[in-house]
């Protein structure tokens, strides 16, 4: 009998230790956990390492907790207004650690992860600032070309975290929609923490195994949490809440904006009651539906 694997958003994060690496936000502007987030500001997971290609403002809302000594990261801001001023307070006083990576470095990286390999050799970096003595990349000469190269060490979080439209009680996650590099870091990752819009049966996820990112072999912990990925969109699910986004960045201007906002929406709110303050317009979605598929032979 397989394990049963869900559990609480609280008894999810505790797991969590205080100095863990963490991949979040994996993609793009899609699908981002922020409940999970929100919980780690509740519980004061501190002295982590968020690693993600565009994160929105997730990580910009944990380096304004104070939880944050390192990123690895192509961009961090806010996408519906432009700068993330937590992280730029950060950096500006030398607050935090940065390594800096393009979007396809930093998936390069979580695919070596994935494949146990120590680095993958890529031509894109070539002529670029990201090659300065801090960064994390080197050059060499390739044996079979001659060419010169640049090799993208892997990266192997503790924790990778993924938000998902459904998944069973076991670990077995669907998920559609933009996945980014979500099964790289799903696979290079120690541990991994699900949470999804509904937990459905087994026979739902077996129904349609192309949706499949994530199994119950990868995956230690799933939470069922409505509006989970809030203010970022969830293909079919909701769509993007700009109106919070100009919100956030209108609000935390400066730290005392920040913490006033914290007090709001995360200190001030459990799960239910965060979602009740949404607009219910955002799951009124155009109806797309895709082609039925028939599976066996």
């Amino acid at each position: 009998m397989p394990r049963d694997r869900s559990t609480t958003l609280t008894d999810a994060v505790e797991r969590i230790e205080p100095g863990s690496s963490i991949a979040m936000g994996l993609a793009l502007e899609h699908a981002i956990p922020f409940a999970v987030g929100h919980e780690l500001v509740r519980q004061q997971r501190d002295e982590l390492t968020l690693v993600g290609p565009i994160s929105d403002v997730l990580f910009d809302q944990l380096v304004g907790a104070g939880l944050v000594d390192r990123i690895r990261a192509a961009w961090i801001g806010n996408a519906s207004a432009g700068s993330g001023y937590c992280f730029r307070r950060a950096v500006e006083s030398s607050d935090l650690e940065v390594e800096d990576h393009s979007n396809l470095s930093l998936a390069m990286a979580l695919h070596a992860g994935s494949l146990g390999v120590s680095y993958l050799p890529t031509r894109s970096l070539l002529g670029s600032d990201l090659l300065s003595s801090e960064s994390p990349f080197e050059t060499e000469t390739c044996p079979f070309t001659g060419e010169t190269q640049v090799l993208v060490p892997a990266i192997k979080p503790d924790w990778t975290v993924v938000h998902a439209q459904r998944a069973d009680r076991y670990g077995d996650v669907h998920y559609w929609g933009s996945r980014g590099v979500t099964e790289e870091a799903i696979g290079a990752a120690d541990h991994v923490l699900v949470t999804c819009e509904e937990l459905v049966e087994p026979s739902v996820i077996k129904s349609d195994p192309d949706r499949v990112v994530g199994t119950r072999e990868q995956v230690d912990a799933v939470v069922e949490c409505p509006m989970g990925a809030h203010p970022s969109p969830l293909t079919g699910c909701y769509r993007r809440d700009h109106d919070r986004y100009v919100s956030y960045h209108d609000r935390t201007e400066t730290p005392e904006g920040y913490r006033e906002w914290a007090d709001e929406w995360v200190h001030g709110v459990d799960r239910e009651e965060y979602v009740d303050r949404l607009d219910p317009d955002l799951r009124d979605l155009e109806e797309t539906v895709a082609a039925e598929v028939h599976y066996g032979y």
